[in-house]
């Protein structure tokens, strides 16, 4: 059983580990707030360039003028897995469900015999699946120093992938990362980016003309629209990573709280214990005279 000191220590030990998880949970809901309006604001701009591009894409079609970056290699061979994570840890399961989201996707290609190339976006995605997929890693990209995540660095690593993509690194790109739904609920998404992928309706694409054409805007826009969509990305990982490190450090805040109060009860028992033992002791010896 351990001593009194020994308790005494532990219990200021949790204590003082209870005021960093509330200042980190503090520090974490003043940062959520930013992050998840500069996540929602980013949606409609992302959804409706997505829009434009699905109608101009519908016009184009399958045609040999189309861009590459629409009509793709025509081979799904190679794949470039860009595994966007947070750069630090003590947020949940934030970076886990995402670095198993890429793990099983890898492991499903490997499979059917296709080859996988990895990107990494955050130094915890990387040391999670370097254990079982370093042989195929292809480059990473260190957020570490980077204050704000903005524009400019989404477009730095979407030019890195295109100029991936042109050199004829790999036919197929897939973003993953998570959606911020809520404080304690964020999706896992894998997304395609490139050949580019549209959901939606189209149909209205009919009405208009374009100048130039389809294909040259198509030409200008794709690029702009995959720097788009990892920014989108950006700040979707940015909103996730706040709302998942505030709701476990919420967690480890209320643990320390419970676990406070059990090594209170025994540190106030074994006091109690060593008092009656002593008790006993002085009666006994007065009984002996």
């Amino acid at each position: 059983m351990p001593s009194l000191k020994d308790l005494k220590n532990r219990i200021g030990s949790v204590k003082n580990t209870r005021k960093i998880t509330k200042a980190m949970q503090m520090v974490a809901a003043a940062k959520l707030r930013r992050a998840q309006e500069a996540a929602e604001a980013a949606r409609p701009y992302a959804e409706r360039m997505n829009a434009v591009m699905a109608g101009l894409a519908s016009s184009v079609g399958s045609s040999a003028s189309a861009p590459r970056l629409l009509a793709g290699t025509g081979s799904d061979k190679v794949h470039l897995l860009v595994v966007m994570t947070a750069e630090r840890g003590l947020c949940g399961g934030f970076n886990s469900t995402i670095a198993r989201l890429a793990r099983a996707h890898a492991q499903q290609l490997l499979a059917q015999g296709k080859t996988v190339k990895i990107l990494t976006v955050g130094k915890k995605g990387r040391e999670q699946l370097k254990r079982d997929l370093s042989a195929h890693f292809v480059g990473h990209v260190d957020l570490s120093e980077v204050k704000r995540v903005g524009y400019a660095n989404a477009q730095t690593i979407a030019k890195d992938v295109i100029a991936r993509f042109e050199a004829g690194e790999f036919d197929v790109a897939t973003l993953f990362y998570n959606r911020f739904q809520s404080v304690i609920s964020q999706i896992p998404t894998a997304q395609q980016v490139i050949p580019a992928q549209f959901e939606g309706d189209a149909a209205v694409s009919t009405l208009y003309d374009y100048e130039p054409g389809e294909e040259a805007i198509l030409a200008d826009l794709l690029p702009r629209g995959v720097a788009t969509q990892v920014f989108a990305a950006l700040l979707e990982n940015g909103a996730s990573e706040q709302g998942a490190r505030m709701s476990a450090m919420d967690n480890a805040t209320r643990n320390a709280g419970d676990m406070i109060n059990k090594l209170t009860i025994q540190y106030n028992r074994s006091r109690q214990a060593a008092i009656t033992k002593e008790l006993i002791e002085i009666i006994s010896g007065a009984e002996a005279l």
